[in-house]
């Protein structure tokens, strides 16, 4: 894990409140996405996110069946995480362009242990990632194109005002 390879998409974009971090140093074995969602601001809408940076890096995973998270530590929260095979230019304002997102939402039991009996695996089969378009399902989005996959992001959000506060998640790996 290295901090240089993620930055923060939050709900500032839209005025809103809410922030992340994701705490990590190079050669560490667990990356920590922690933040706190406000969900008054936007009026029950809110997210937080960090993504991978970099429009160059590009990832064939065609010969793989899905992907698999290794949780460290949780707080038991609903999260999701994202995948992009397109990236488009910065738009006029100078602001990244929306396109579509892959996610797959996932929520592990409440863990404060941190040794290697105790963590927790979320496999994710590429079938199971919906397509959406700022936020909301795109059912008539192209298939996910494995052989060019650009970026990766954890995201946590309201779920239309079912959690708000602090949140933590530790991944061993992606």
């Amino acid at each position: 894990w290295s901090p240089a390879d993620w930055t923060s998409s939050d709900d500032s974009v839209r005025g809103g409140t809410s922030y992340s971090t994701m705490t990590c140093t190079p050669f560490s074995p667990t990356a920590t996405f922690h933040g706190n969602l406000d969900i008054r601001t936007l009026g029950g809408a809110g997210f937080a996110s960090q993504r991978t940076v970099g429009d160059e890096q590009t990832w064939d995973l065609s010969a793989y069946d899905g992907l698999v998270l290794e949780i460290d530590q949780t707080d038991g929260k609903r999260y999701a995480l994202v995948v992009k095979d397109e990236i488009l230019p910065p738009g006029p304002d100078g602001r990244e362009q929306s396109t579509v997102s892959w996610e797959y939402e996932f929520q592990v039991g409440h863990n404060n242990e941190t040794n290697s009996e105790t963590k927790s695996r979320v496999i994710i089969r590429w079938k199971d990632l919906k397509p959406t378009y700022r936020g909301k399902e795109k059912t008539d989005a192209q298939p996910l194109d494995l052989e060019r996959v650009k970026r990766f992001g954890i995201m946590m959000r309201s779920f239309f005002g079912k959690q708000e506060g602090d949140f933590s998640l530790s991944i061993a790996s992606i």
